[in-house]
């Protein structure tokens, strides 16, 4: 457990989750389920026994490194890792995995994003436990997929070879797929074979450094130029001066669709990456005319099969609703459709109601 180390990347502005989530407080320093806890608090709580408060690692934006400290008050300044811009998941991770390399070159990592959500967590510790012990005993790279459970189009897929290793449950992994149309979603389900894409990775330190110098040599090489910064004064300015030079990439193209050595996890946690009022519609409970309602003063009349996020003390009266969504948060209120969740970016943004 001691070389066991958590990455939690909490950079990104949440803009599927206006008005709940804006770019000065994203989703994911937010209570979206109303437990009292915010998802990055959540997803800090999943590792608790598996990783010590002392390994883990929060790579954000500059801009909401107060919140992390607000939040994640035992994570030590140190392990708060600031991106002076957004550039994807790739240069993220390999900041990070620069970074712990030079203190802890014996470290195992799993790196989480922050807004994921998951409902059986004595079943996710098993799969995460596993995992690492898996990855710790040889160059391997892993990643978890989640056994799909509709032929939904707003996730990637991962093909898995149809036999396991040995006894166990991991799989190698044959190709990545992109986000697809409808009927190609069906087809994956009906072929069985096939795990949505969770982003959710485990490697050694090491693992992480041999493939991003196969792989990505150009970002490695500014990483290395860095070394000498870590864990200095100096650190934050060099970084950004240095950061932006970095390719905007996911580290699904930098890295894993090229590595060999990558394998899979199916499991089944109860799992959600929480991007879209959609998908806390699906994990939310539901009244029995199909509401979900979150939130202390909500009161629904004649309404069908809508999602209520009501922030405070406010209070609503709905009635004749069917399939919308009805979100407030600090006095902005967005009524819509969920059949047209997709547009809320344009909503918000694209009309600068924000």
């Amino acid at each position: 457990m001691s070389n066991n180390h958590l990455v939690i990347m909490a950079g990104g502005v949440g803009s599927r989750f206006w008005p709940m989530s804006t770019p000065e407080k994203p989703k994911q320093f937010i209570d979206v389920l109303g437990t009292g806890r915010t998802l990055l608090q959540l997803t800090a709580d999943r590792f608790t026994g598996i990783c010590p408060p002392e390994n883990v690692w929060v790579v954000t934006a500059e801009k909401y490194r107060d919140i992390v400290k607000e939040q994640l008050p035992e994570v030590s300044d140190d392990h708060i890792l600031l991106e002076p811009c957004m550039r994807n998941t790739a240069p993220c991770i390999a900041y990070v995995s620069w970074k712990i390399k030079k203190r802890y070159p014996e470290a195992n990592l799993v790196v989480s994003a922050s807004d994921h959500i998951v409902t059986d967590v004595e079943e996710f510790v098993r799969v995460i436990r596993k995992g690492l012990e898996f990855t710790g005993s040889e160059d391997r790279i892993l990643t978890l997929g989640m056994k799909p459970t509709r032929p939904e189009t707003g996730y990637g897929y991962i093909k898995m070879e149809r036999e396991a290793l040995g006894e166990g449950e991991i799989r190698k992994v044959e190709g990545f797929k992109e986000k697809p149309d409808r009927m190609t979603a069906e087809k994956y389900l009906q072929e069985g074979g096939y795990t949505w894409n969770s982003g959710i990775f485990l490697w050694s330190v090491s693992t992480v450094e041999k493939a991003f110098r196969s792989y990505q040599p150009k970002m490695s090489a500014l990483f290395d130029s860095l070394e000498d910064y870590f864990y200095t004064e100096k650190e934050r300015e060099i970084i950004g001066q240095k950061f932006p030079d970095c390719e905007k990439i996911s580290v699904d193209y930098a890295i894993m669709e090229h590595a060999q050595n990558i394998y899979v996890f199916p499991a089944d946690f109860g799992w959600s990456d929480l991007g879209t009022w959609g998908s806390l519609y699906e994990l939310s409970g539901k009244d029995k005319e199909g509401n979900a309602i979150i939130g202390q003063r909500v009161k629904m009349v004649e309404c069908r099969d809508c999602i209520v996020h009501l922030s405070g003390e406010h209070q609503i009266v709905l009635q004749g609703l069917e399939g919308y969504i009805v979100a407030e948060q600090n006095g902005v209120i967005l009524i819509c459709r969920k059949e047209e969740e997709q547009r809320i970016k344009e909503f918000s943004y694209g009309n600068k109601q924000s």
